[in-house]
């Protein structure tokens, strides 16, 4: 990485306080102009590089269940490329993440890239931290798109203050997760936020707020990295479902209940 993209991924992005309060009021926010379309270009580049090389998914769309239509994903990519390593911590995205949430700092929960393959389906609505042994609701999600994000490539939608909502919370990203929380939703009035994505934009959202994303009816691949913080003194809960165990076990290996999640895949990054 050179010195510019060095810097484009290093320097301070300036939030107003009407942004911090747009986020805390609705559980999710969209930055325009986060990063450079050349530091978005080399993110591709970079990325794309290693979800070829690390890509496992090989079967047909239609044999595969709604979860596997919706998108490639590929975890943890820090641990295995050191150029990645270098975009994961980025001080530019973790201080933002940390100055809506409110907190000192922030630690790396992990990353995904999300690839919506040509003609691949629909993300039902979900809440991320179903999956999450965190003991709080201090964490945040960027989600960074790596090229314009029109309606018809499925870019991120949410479902404003659904942070609230505490049904659903007991769903996995499912058909059923779909059903169940898209009557909820709109039975309780949550405004359904549907845009696209300039180059550059990011969004941040929080663990309790359900989103969703529409199908990619493209034939190009939709391209996304994301980053998951946690606040830095996040502690590990006792698990309440198999998917909690599973994320205990492959992301906070030998944390504690109850204790600072602080092992070596989470490092305080700002």
């Amino acid at each position: 990485m050179n010195n510019n993209l060095q810097q484009a991924f290093s320097d301070h992005y300036a939030l107003t306080p009407d942004q911090i309060s747009f986020y805390r009021k609705n559980g999710f926010i969209k930055l325009k102009q986060v990063l450079s379309p050349e530091a978005i270009a080399y993110m591709d580049e970079v990325i794309t590089s290693e979800v070829r090389r690390l890509n496992t998914q090989h079967l047909p769309m239609e044999q595969r269940d709604t979860y596997g239509k919706a998108f490639l994903q590929i975890m943890n990519l820090w641990t295995k490329s050191e150029p990645v390593k270098e975009i994961v911590f980025s001080k530019r995205l973790a201080r933002i993440a940390a100055e809506l949430m409110g907190v000192e700092g922030v630690r790396m929960y992990h990353d995904q890239a999300l690839y919506k393959e040509p003609g691949g389906g629909h993300t039902p609505w979900h809440a991320d931290q179903f999956y999450w042994p965190l003991e709080t609701d201090k964490t945040v999600t960027a989600w960074i798109p790596l090229q314009n994000t029109p309606l018809e490539w499925g870019p991120l939608e949410f479902s404003a203050q659904s942070y609230k909502l505490t049904v659903g919370r007991d769903k996995a990203i499912s058909d059923e997760s779909q059903s169940v929380l898209e009557d909820a939703l709109r039975r309780e009035g949550y405004q359904h936020v549907v845009e696209p994505f300039e180059l550059g934009e990011v969004s941040f959202h929080s663990g309790w707020l359900f989103h969703r994303a529409g199908p990619n009816t493209t034939g190009k691949m939709r391209k996304v990295m994301t980053m998951i913080y946690m606040d830095k003194d996040m502690r590990l809960k006792s698990p309440q479902n198999d998917n909690q165990i599973a994320d205990w076990e492959t992301w906070c290996p030998g944390a504690k209940v109850g204790e600072v999640i602080n092992t070596p895949l989470n490092p305080v990054i700002a």
